[in-house]
């Protein structure tokens, strides 16, 4: 479990003030400094923070429907920026549509990918290319299952196998992105492929979706490399809302991709090998928490505002990192919750606290700047990693972003004013629930030493990817599921295919097998009902450790689809099981 403690090669920079003062030949001599360490980890401290503004993804608009052609390839990005001039080469989206009168739209390879903007039931086809190259940015552990396990294939003669998942969709599942549908450069599939054209009927509600890479085993390295990007979907409703001037629309809408990587002294990613024994590790690989703070693909940007309502789309597409936002604790200006992962909240909530966001999640926010125009704020994070009870964050880690309100006030676009009430009535999943099942978050330890997150059942104990499935919704079936974390940190836990109701959580108490890790003589401590964007639709939720958290989903789509830990070190270390709809 690589922690937050490596070892610094060399005599640190302090605070990067080197890089921050000595102007750009200062900046370029530390830079040749990095590279020439001999550990594989750069100084995280030694890289600048805010002096690189806020990238913004290419927009495509797919709302009137059709078709896309996007492609999976290298590509190489200034992600650390600052004018060290460290290049890094990752794996990106590329976008090509052909328009109307022979007219084409071509977005070049880039991470994040292009945000896809679609509408509520105007279907869209979309063709994934893989044109990865035949070698792998990071290093792959074959000895954990993974996409060619027992194949006899290898990455230099089959190539990277990679398949998309459009997360928090409703998608029949031969468009799911199963872990088992992937598929490589050389036409090399898995078991469960079907194709590289995905059909998105988008027939759910208007909702801040992202897509990004799902393959079996190696889910962690392909979204590190870069393989993720935003599916922004519009419905009636929320139009309705920006046509009344009350939402931010336009360039006031921002979506916020965060995440953490770390480097090595030349720019290249850096991602441990199962065997690797950096300076300073300890324990296992089961996470990875980065040291340099990405927003939108480049390290602590700064955005520059205008002092009036911006609309955030905000998304923690970290692997294993939650992030816990605040300027210095607290909101200096209005920040609203306006919806969750799959929707609409019934009406906006003032936020009094910290932002929580576990990996996978995303809140909708309204953030006002009207009252601190010339402000400069940093958006800070105090989040432990691992959540909730692992080391403190320190610097550099502990900031993410600057707003800077210094932008001169547009006149002539009116100030929206948001409404009371954003949807009709609070977010209720239809139907009476049939069954209730009793589901487990536990750990164990493999023979080789590693502790290993898995799930399983309350009555059976911990089970793997390739034992029974033992969740199998009757097509039309509403359920309640009763997650029941009996480990130390929280987990963020993803159903495909639905968007689920939160019904609450409370703390419990039970005994628990030693060997099995199956619950007996459970007892519930006081239940807490849902609050902020935990009432909105979600296709993910955060479980606290010794809590039960209770849902109910509708599962309208028949086929296999999977749940499991969005920790995504955890979801390919076997923290990942299947469910049929029959």
């Amino acid at each position: 479990m690589l922690r937050r403690n490596f070892l610094r090669s060399g005599a640190a920079v302090a605070g990067g003030a080197l890089l921050l003062g000595g102007g750009a030949a200062a900046r370029v001599a530390a830079a040749a400094r990095l590279t020439r360490r001999a550990a594989p980890i750069a100084d995280a401290g030694a890289f600048p923070r805010f002096v690189n503004p806020l990238p913004r993804p290419a927009r495509v608009d797919l709302t009137s429907g059709g078709t896309a052609n996007l492609v999976m390839a290298q590509t190489t990005q200034d992600l650390i920026g600052g004018g060290l001039g460290l290049s890094t080469p990752v794996w990106g989206i590329g976008l090509h549509k052909a328009l109307a009168d022979g007219i084409e739209e071509s977005v070049p390879v880039a991470s994040p990918g292009p945000t896809l903007v679609a509408r509520a039931d105007t279907p869209v086809v979309l063709t994934w290319q893989n044109a990865l190259p035949a070698r792998h940015l990071l290093p792959v552990d074959v000895s954990r299952h993974w996409a060619f396990s027992d194949t006899g294939y290898t990455i230099a003669e089959n190539g990277v196998p990679a398949i998309v998942h459009l997360h928090g969709g409703h998608t029949e599942a031969r468009s799911d992105g199963h872990p088992e549908a992937w598929y490589t450069a050389t036409g090399t599939v898995g078991s469960l492929y079907q194709g590289p054209r995905f059909t998105h009927e988008n027939s759910q509600e208007a909702a801040t979706l992202w897509y990004h890479d799902h393959t079996m085993g190696i889910t962690r390295l392909n979204v590190y490399a870069g393989l993720a990007g935003f599916y922004l979907l519009r419905d009636e409703r929320e139009l309705a809302h920006i046509a009344a001037n009350r939402l931010p629309s336009g360039p006031y809408e921002i979506e916020l991709m965060v995440q953490d990587r770390t480097f090595r002294p030349d720019g290249r990613l850096a991602y441990p090998a199962a065997d690797a024994q950096w300076p300073g590790q300890v324990g296992t690989h089961s996470q990875f928490f980065g040291e340099v703070v990405l927003v939108n693909g480049k390290a602590w940007p700064y955005l520059e505002v205008e002092p009036r309502q911006y609309r955030v789309r905000l998304l923690n597409g970290a692997n294993s990192r939650f992030f816990r936002l605040s300027v210095n604790g607290r909101w200096p200006f209005p920040v609203w919750v306006i919806g969750g992962d799959g929707g609409f909240l019934e009406r906006p909530q003032l936020l009094d606290r910290p932002l929580l966001i576990a990996p996978a999640e995303r809140i909708d926010l309204v953030l006002d700047f009207r009252e601190v125009a010339g402000g400069t704020f940093d958006v800070g994070n105090d989040a432990a990693a691992p959540f909730p009870h692992g080391p403190a964050v320190t610097s550099p880690t502990d900031r993410v972003m600057q707003f800077r309100v210094n932008q001169p006030y547009d006149r002539s676009v009116p100030e929206p004013t948001l409404p009371s009430a954003l949807r009709e009535s609070a977010y209720q999943v239809p139907g009476t629930p049939v069954r209730t099942r009793r589901l487990l978050l536990a750990q164990t330890i493999h023979e080789d030493g590693r502790a290993v997150p898995m799930l399983g059942t309350c009555e059976r104990g911990v089970l793997g990817w390739s034992d029974p499935v033992t969740e199998a919704p009757g097509y039309g079936d509403t359920e309640t599921w009763e997650l029941y974390n009996a480990t130390d940190q929280t987990h963020a836990v993803h159903l495909h295919l639905v968007q689920f109701e939160v019904l609450g959580e409370a703390p419990f108490e039970a005994e628990q097998d030693p060997e099995t890790k199956a619950l007996s003589r459970v007892s519930l401590g006081s239940f807490r009902r849902p609050n902020g964007a935990e009432a909105a639709p979600k296709d993910t939720v955060r479980v606290p450790p010794h809590h039960m958290l209770r849902l109910r989903a509708h599962f309208d789509r028949r086929g296999e689809y999977v749940w499991h830990c969005h920790l995504l070190e955890h979801e390919d270390h076997d923290m990942m099981r299947k469910f049929v709809v029959a």
